[in-house]
């Protein structure tokens, strides 16, 4: 299906370079990202009420190249199985024809083109799919890892002009609360995997099914060149089947993004003193591309995650002011719970449904201080997180130890 090779090399190849900074100042940056996510877990066990848990901890700081090489690596361990098994089945050409070497060297490079493109936009992430750990008795994948792209951090908090020790932070906190949600709630990582597995099996290979996607494909693309409102390219070549399938994707990715979106600015300025400044600039920003990068993120599906910071934070926020974290965090109970894509438009239909009549019982939401304060703790208590094992790479884009690891967008 992929050539990854091919796809590494050629983002790897493409991937702009970082902004220039002096070695002392690169690895100056790459310690306080370390320890900055490291700190900011306490006050996001603050706001969110969840416990977080069994993660061992690892973060890496990575540069562009490395963050192309760690997508890869997550992608293969998806994606490798499902090849397998559809092979297996009888879908899709045969492995070892030159159609299929052509296919996958042609998919490849468009992959690796891709990652090129994000690779200068993503300030950090929490990886999901790891491959085995190749020092674990049992080459286990680990639970996940939280990666932060140092050259983009530094490139955007230049940009905004912003404080940039409280940018750091305020970026650590949005991965910090992906972290937690995928550690304290135990069936979200599986489910999350299980959807993907499943929109991808439901792909129809029928040369009809394909010309009339390639289509829609085409359509999909004149449409945000020409900048009005059209589908991304996901959303064109979906089949019938896998359109329900995305609208549940769509929903949870919304969910843990706008949660994650609401709680870097819930911790208020005791933790991120300029975080009102901080968020006006980089919505305002978020706003400002170029008539041809909007066609991009159209294409690419970028705006449709924009979308879902926006209308994910709003659902929280609602939740939360209307009935209290409590109550919110009633969403990590089961997948039965989860909001579906109507109740994210119109949150106190999700509240009757889930709450009844508790919703309107519950006080206004407290402060970072005040949860820690009652969780005896204070917001500078360390995790124990020092990101050992971790990869580090300096932010004008050269791995520090040369080694290679690793989405949020900066747009």
């Amino acid at each position: 299906m992929i050539d990854w090779q091919v796809a590494t090399s050629t983002g790897v190849r493409w991937v702009r370079p970082g902004p220039q900074v002096s070695l002392a100042e690169a690895r100056k940056v790459v310690s306080e990202l370390r320890q900055l996510a490291a700190a900011v877990a306490e006050p996001v066990h603050a706001v969110t009420g969840l416990p977080g848990s069994a993660d061992d901890g690892k973060v890496a700081v990575v540069d562009r190249p490395g963050w192309i090489k760690a997508n890869v690596d997550g992608f293969r361990v998806v994606l490798d199985p499902l090849v397998q098994r559809m092979a297996a089945a009888g879908n899709g050409p045969d492995p070892g024809s030159m159609i299929s070497a052509v296919g996958s060297r042609v998919t490849g490079m468009q992959a690796g083109l891709i990652l090129a493109y994000l690779a200068g936009r993503v300030l950090g992430q929490y990886e999901l799919f790891l491959p085995p750990d190749p020092d674990s008795p049992s080459e286990s994948a680990p639970a996940g890892r939280l990666t932060l792209v140092a050259p983009n951090i530094v490139m955007v908090e230049r940009e905004l002009d912003v404080d940039p020790h409280d940018f750091r932070r305020w970026v650590c906190l949005h991965e910090e609360t992906h972290r937690t949600q995928f550690t304290s709630v135990a069936w979200l990582r599986p489910y999350v995997q299980q959807q993907m597995t499943d929109f991808l099996l439901a792909s129809e290979l029928d040369p009809a099914s394909i010309l009339n996607r390639l289509r829609a494909a085409a359509d999909a693309v004149a449409g945000a060149v020409r900048g009005g409102e059209s589908e991304s390219l996901i959303e064109a070549i979906q089949s019938p089947r896998q359109r329900a399938i995305l609208d549940r994707m769509t929903s949870v990715m919304t969910l843990v993004e706008g949660h994650g979106d609401y709680v870097m600015d819930a911790v208020g300025p005791d933790v991120v003193p300029s975080v009102a400044e901080i968020r006006a600039k980089f919505t305002a920003r978020r706003g400002s591309a170029s008539r041809v990068e909007q066609a991009i993120r159209r294409i690419l599906g970028i705006d449709l995650k924009l979308k879902q910071y926006e209308q994910g934070s709003r659902f929280v926020k609602a939740v939360v002011d209307e009935a209290g974290m409590a109550t919110f965090n009633k969403v990590w109970t089961s997948p039965d719970t989860l909001p579906t894509k109507d109740e994210l438009a119109n949150p106190h239909s999700w509240l009757e449904r889930v709450d009844g009549a508790g919703a309107a019982a519950a006080g206004p939401p407290i402060t970072v201080s005040e949860a820690a304060a009652a969780n005896g703790a204070g917001l500078d208590a360390a995790s124990g997180q020092d990101g050992a094992g971790s990869d580090t790479a300096r932010p004008d884009g050269a791995d520090e130890d040369g080694a290679g690891s690793a989405p949020d967008a900066a747009d």
